[in-house]
């Protein structure tokens, strides 16, 4: 569907619909983004929000709007995974009470936050909220060239303080850095400022050219391909033995593409804007446990994952600025159940290479950064390289036991015990866990899952497939590690 077929369909212009749901009860909405306003103390080169310190607030929520939209995305998940965000968040005065009122509903709710602005104070108040973990921005090693991107002095610093304030407190974190022509070589020295400061997860993010970030180029397709293949590597892809899943020397140390990957360690590394980071994964090893996906492309947005805009707009995802509603007109129930942009990306009819390739199931594409260089979100993604056919045009698709997002469904007989231990599992990885334990039952002839069950069936999976592979993972997940999925 074509920008310019629909050129209501803005965050400027939200867009009326009556169009009927399509397969609307085969997604759920896992993950919520909010941008809850527009106002920021950094002016970042990249910035999608185009945030800026002096932005106007009068279309943002107020805190019982705020409360009547999370009652509404409760309709559809009451364990949903929320990101308060901006802009910056902690300029709001409210957000310890927004995020208070999530908790109290029983979402997991992190913080995604520049840093600066974050004290003893607010990692205090952070905990007493129920927030969980945030996500801390550094986009460089060199403090110098982060403050020029982030255009504030000492920005540098102040994240990273942030990050040793939020351990102090023990709160969990993630770090992200957006990744560029400029940056790309620093990679693997943000691999191991990530693993100093202590991080659970590290995120790069692939440019999208929207918002500020529509004046930066972005890295080249054949860029792409040799650092998603690093990152691959670089978590033990491709290797024999388990010990190698975690790490071995590569050769050629001193070449900064094939360093060690042990400097990883127990830090999770993801790439995210890239969904073609799993065909890499695939061609390297189809077996590998990183090809955990969701079903129907690695791409959540508008199926699994949205975000909302502080003036109610309710979008596929930050980078793709086309309105499916807005809260103000509608509940985030009927936008999320009945919108036509949401129901193009659930049942996607890809153009050019997309289209036509092996892996539109377990990649599918960034329909963001389509939607930026081409005007339309169903074209192909200009960042992949690969050119189909190397598969013979075979379909290639994933086995439940890997995918995200499946209903839970129980065949068997469960124990409370085991049914609690099912729920304490975050809500996108449950059906995944169900089916996997009650197909170990049903071959070994187990009539009523247990707890014993769940943990056989967990031991089994390490051993097949290494250490990263581990549902006990799932159980005591910190919401900082789980937010890399959004």
């Amino acid at each position: 569907m074509r920008k310019d077929a629909l050129p209501g369909m803005t965050t400027e212009h939200p867009v009326q619909f009556t169009q009927p749901t399509i397969n609307a009860s085969r997604y759920r909405a896992y993950s919520v983004s909010w941008n809850l306003t527009q106002q920021c103390n950094l002016f970042c080169a990249h910035c999608y929000m185009s945030a800026f310190s002096h932005a106007d607030t009068s279309g943002e929520f107020s805190t019982r709007e705020c409360y009547r939209v999370m009652d509404g995305i409760a309709e559809i998940n009451p364990d949903v995974f929320l990101i308060l965000t901006g802009g910056e968040p902690l300029i709001r005065k409210d957000i310890f009470d927004l995020s208070a009122y999530g908790t109290d509903k029983g979402f997991t709710v992190v913080l995604g936050t520049n840093g600066v602005l974050l004290r003893e104070k607010e990692a205090k108040a952070m905990r007493r909220s129920g927030i969980q973990g945030a996500s801390i921005s550094l986009d460089s090693t060199d403090a110098k060239k982060h403050d020029e991107f982030r255009k504030l002095p000492h920005a540098f610093r102040d994240a990273v303080r942030a990050t040793q304030i939020l351990k102090a407190e023990g709160l969990d974190f993630s770090i992200h850095m957006s990744v560029m022509p400029w940056n790309v070589s620093e990679i693997p020295a943000m691999i191991d400022l990530a693993r100093a400061l202590g991080a659970r997860v590290l995120n790069f993010f692939f440019l999208v050219q929207t918002g500020r970030g529509a004046e930066l180029a972005d890295i080249q397709p054949a860029q792409y391909e040799e650092m998603l293949t690093y990152l691959a590597k670089a978590q033990g892809v491709g290797h024999d033995q388990g010990e190698g899943r975690r790490g071995s020397v590569f050769d050629q140390p001193e070449d900064p593409w094939t360093v060690p990957a042990g400097r990883s360690g127990e830090l999770i590394l993801r790439a995210k804007c890239a969904p073609h980071f799993r065909r890499i994964i695939y061609q390297l090893d189809p077996e590998s446990v990183l090809l955990k996906n969701y079903a129907q492309g690695s791409c959540p947005a508008g199926k699994y994952y949205c975000r909302i805009s502080p003036n109610g707009d309710v979008t596929p995802c930050p980078y793709m600025p086309v309105a499916a509603g807005n809260l103000r007109q509608q509940s985030f129930a009927e936008i999320w159940r009945s919108a036509p942009a949401l129901n193009d990306l659930r049942d996607p009819k890809l153009g050019g290479r997309c289209g036509e390739c092996e892996f539109s199931e377990i990649c599918g594409g960034c329909r963001c950064r389509a939607y930026a260089t081409y005007g339309d979100y169903l074209a192909e993604d200009p960042a992949c390289g690969y050119q189909p056919g190397a598969y013979g045009g075979r379909r290639i698709t994933l086995p439940q036991e890997q995918t995200f997002g499946l209903e839970v469904t129980m065949t068997l007989a469960w124990s409370a015990e085991a049914r609690e231990r099912l729920r304490r599992l975050p809500s996108f990885a449950r059906g995944m866990v169900a089916r996997s334990v009650e197909r170990y039952a049903a071959e070994q002839g187990i009539a009523m899952i247990t707890p014993e069950i769940m943990r056989i069936v967990r031991e089994q999976a390490e051993t097949r497939l290494g250490r990263r592979f581990n549902f006990s993972e799932f159980s005591r997940e910190t919401p900082a590690l789980k937010q890399g999925d959004a």
